[in-house]
């Protein structure tokens, strides 16, 4: 299931009440690694944290792959992975690019420029 965007911003996801439904668990296993037990659990065995939070078998293999794309598509809020992302020393800015089809430094030069000239 993919994300709507804006019709007048193309790439521009919608977190909408369907979206934070449709990633509910997910995002609540992401919001758990604030805390530094919940991510040794989380370490120790990946699976097993997932089933924990009752994912789906497409929102575990997003999150088991570290497909960001994926785990956006299937109800992921941003700023719930960017904590998954941190725990691989990830940046946000990473991320960025990911979404965008750009390279992480690609990504800061653009948004040092003032933002994408793309769109």
């Amino acid at each position: 299931m993919s994300s709507r965007s804006r019709p007048d911003l193309p790439g521009t996801y919608i977190f909408d009440g369907p979206a934070g439904r449709r990633g509910r668990n997910m995002n609540r296993l992401f919001m758990s690694l604030r805390d530094q037990a919940a991510r040794e659990e989380f370490l120790a065995g990946e699976t097993a944290y997932c089933h924990h939070f009752g994912l789906s078998e497409e929102q575990t293999e997003a999150v088991l792959g570290r497909d960001w794309q994926a785990m956006l598509d299937l109800g992921g809020n941003i700023f719930y992975i960017y904590k998954l992302a941190m725990m691989d020393g990830l940046s946000m800015q990473y991320l960025g690019g990911v979404f965008t089809g750009m390279t992480e430094d690609d990504f800061k030069a653009a948004m040092r420029a003032g933002g994408r000239t793309d769109v």
